[in-house]
C-alpha cells in the first residue's frame, strides 16, 4: 500500500478528452528520444552500440506508451474503461502500478484475443449499428481499443518494470592468450519510487571459458545479480564494485545510468521553482507545453590491480575514476533538458541560474534537435 503522501503525488485521468491529451503529448515528446541519443553519438559521448542499445530501450517504452494509450482510450466514455493512474508531482509518468499491470495482462494476451472478435468484424459491427441503429457504437469501440492494446501486448518488445539483461557481442581484446570477449550489458527498471524508467549500459570483459550469453551458469547468475542491483538509491561504484567482486572471471569498464524525466507540462503536472517559471511565462500551445529531464551518470574504469586470491592465486579488481565528490559514486553526471522552442525561449529570457549548467536539446520545427548550452 502506497504511503499516504504518494497517493496524494498520483492523479487519475477519468476523463477521455483528458487522457487522450495526455497521451498525444507523450506521443510527441517519445518521437523525439531516439534523435536525442543518436546526439550522444555525435557528440562522442557514446559508441555506436552503446546509442543502439540505448535506442532499443527507447522505442520500448514508446510502445508502452501506445499500449497503454489504447487501453484507456475510451477512459470516461466506457465504464469497464478505467482510469489511467500517474504521478503529476514526481515525474508526469504513469504510476509503476500501470506497467506492473500491463505485464500482468501480457500473460494473458492471447487468452483474451482467442475469445474476441477480430478486429475487421468489430469494425463492420461498428458499420451496422451507425447505418441501422444510428447511435455511436461506444461498447464496439472500447472492443476494438481493447483488440487493439492486446494486439500490442502480444507483439512484445514493450518497456516493462522491469527488463532483464541482453547481452551484446562487441568484439574480442588483446590478443593470444590475452584476449578476452567484450559485451556491452543492457537492463532497465521502472523505478517504482520515483515511477521514472532507468536505463543501465555496461561494458564488460569475459575472461571466462565460454561467452557470457551462452553460459548456461553464470549469465542467469548475472542477470539476476544486476536486476537485485538495479535500485535508485545505489551509486554506480556500488553496482560496479559488487559485479567485480562476484564475478571473478567478468571485469566491468564503463557502467552508464541513463533517467529518463521528470515530465514537466503545465496542463498536467505540479512543478514547482524555475521550470514553473519558465512553462507559464512560454505560453506554449498544445503540444509544446512540456520539458523533459534526461540524466546521464557514467563510470569508467582507468586501471586495473591484482588482489591476492586463494594462497597463489590473484584476481584482477578494477579501480574507477571518480570525479568530485566522490561520495556520489561516478565518474561524470551530464543533465539535459529537452524541450521545444517555446520554453525554450523563455528558459533563456528568464535564465534560472539552476538551468545554466544544463545543456538544452531543443526540438524545432520539424523536429530538428539544436543541443546548447
Amino acid at each position: 500500500m502506497p504511503a499516504p503522501d504518494l497517493i496524494l503525488d498520483h492523479q487519475d485521468l477519468s476523463g477521455s478528452v483528458e487522457t487522450r491529451r495526455y497521451f498525444r503529448k507523450w506521443e510527441r515528446i517519445t518521437q523525439h528520444l531516439a534523435k536525442v541519443a543518436a546526439e550522444e553519438e555525435a557528440a562522442g559521448r557514446m559508441t555506436m552500440a552503446e546509442v543502439e542499445a540505448l535506442a532499443r530501450s527507447l522505442v520500448s517504452l514508446t510502445l508502452s506508451f501506445r499500449a497503454l494509450a489504447l487501453k484507456y482510450h475510451f477512459a470516461g466514455v466506457a465504464r469497464e474503461a478505467g482510469t489511467l493512474t500517474f504521478d503529476r508531482v514526481e515525474s508526469g509518468f504513469p504510476v509503476a502500478a500501470e506497467l506492473m499491470e500491463m505485464a500482468a495482462d501480457a500473460t494473458q494476451a492471447q487468452q483474451h484475443l482467442q475469445g474476441m472478435p477480430t478486429a475487421e468484424k468489430l469494425k463492420d459491427e461498428m458499420v451496422r449499428v451507425i447505418l441501422s441503429e444510428r447511435v455511436t457504437p461506444t461498447r464496439l469501440q472500447y472492443a476494438l481499443s481493447q483488440r487493439l492494446y492486446y494486439e500490442e501486448l502480444v507483439k512484445g518488445g514493450l518497456f516493462w518494470a522491469r527488463n532483464d539483461p541482453e547481452a551484446v557481442w562487441l568484439g574480442n581484446t588483446g590478443g593470444g592468450r590475452a584476449e578476452r570477449r567484450q559485451y556491452l550489458l543492457r537492463w532497465g527498471v521502472y523505478d517504482v519510487t520515483d515511477n521514472l524508467p532507468v536505463i543501465y549500459l555496461m561494458t564488460v570483459e569475459d575472461t571466462g571459458h565460454e561467452g557470457l550469453p551462452k553460459d548456461g551458469t553464470r549469465w542467469p547468475l548475472v542477470q539476476r545479480h544486476l536486476m537485485a542491483q538495479a535500485v535508485g538509491g545505489l551509486t554506480l561504484l556500488t553496482i560496479a564494485k559488487g559485479f567485480d567482486d562476484d564475478f571473478a572471471d567478468l571485469h566491468p569498464k564503463r557502467l552508464r545510468r541513463i533517467r529518463i524525466g521528470p515530465m514537466y507540462s503545465s496542463a498536467f503536472t505540479t512543478q514547482t521553482g524555475p521550470i514553473r517559471e519558465v512553462l507559464a511565462a512560454a505560453r506554449a500551445p498544445e503540444g509544446e507545453d512540456w520539458a523533459l529531464a534526461w540524466a546521464e551518470e557514467d563510470l569508467l574504469s582507468e586501471r586495473t590491480e591484482e588482489v591476492p586470491s586463494g594462497w597463489f592465486g590473484t584476481l584482477e579488481r578494477q579501480i574507477f575514476a571518480l570525479a568530485e565528490p566522490k561520495d556520489r559514486g561516478i565518474s561524470s553526471l551530464e543533465r539535459s533538458l529537452i524541450l521545444p522552442t517555446r520554453p525554450y525561449q523563455a528558459l533563456a529570457e528568464l535564465d534560472p541560474p539552476a538551468f545554466r549548467s544544463i545543456r538544452k536539446v531543443v526540438v524545432g520545427e520539424g523536429g530538428r534537435l539544436l543541443s546548447l548550452r
